[in-house]
């Protein structure tokens, strides 16, 4: 059985999850705003990943009997000062969100709660493959620097993400 601390940091880790989303939309609109509609698609894919994460959690907390309480989302920064500082950001708020889901992670661990361990490595091993995109784009994006040719390619290059939902979704 899961704990009632467990739901309320899963129900948490929602929140979290769909503040993420909210942060990646809005940093696309910032680049859709600069014309550069890759980038822009880039973060719109990041965007809709972390709301999948959240429904994967919602139905998690459905499927163990738990309360699903969803709590208010914190409004997003939209003003950004260049793309290398919202690389940043992002590369940031995914080491948050690490710690956050590990925190999770741990508590269920001193709990003996296994179904929910279980449940978490899938967003542990995700959690490693986004912390390491993100470090790669603060190189890339550290590299165009004020080059606009090198800025094109970049740009084209992260036109290409598609969304693909996880699989069981």
């Amino acid at each position: 059985m899961v704990s009632e601390k467990i739901i309320n940091l899963v129900n948490e880790q929602i929140t979290k999850e769909q503040y993420a989303a909210q942060l990646y939309l809005s940093m696309s609109a910032w680049f859709y705003a600069q014309d550069l509609e890759g980038i822009g698609n880039y973060f719109r894919v990041q965007s809709k990943e972390e709301l999948m994460h959240a429904d994967k959690m919602f139905d998690y907390v459905n499927d163990v009997g738990g309360k699903i309480i969803l709590n208010e989302v914190p409004k997003p920064p939209h003003e950004f000062d260049n793309a290398q500082e919202i690389f940043e950001k992002a590369l940031d708020h995914e080491r948050l969100v690490t710690k956050s889901i590990f925190n999770i992670v741990k508590t269920a661990n001193e709990e003996g709660d296994f179904s929910t361990t279980s449940f978490l490595q899938w967003f542990i091993n995700e959690q490693v493959e986004e912390e390491s995109s993100a470090s790669t784009l603060v190189s890339k994006i550290k590299m165009v620097k004020d080059n606009p040719s090198a800025l094109y390619l970049f740009d084209q290059e992260l036109a290409q993400r598609v969304f693909v939902p996880a699989a069981g979704n």
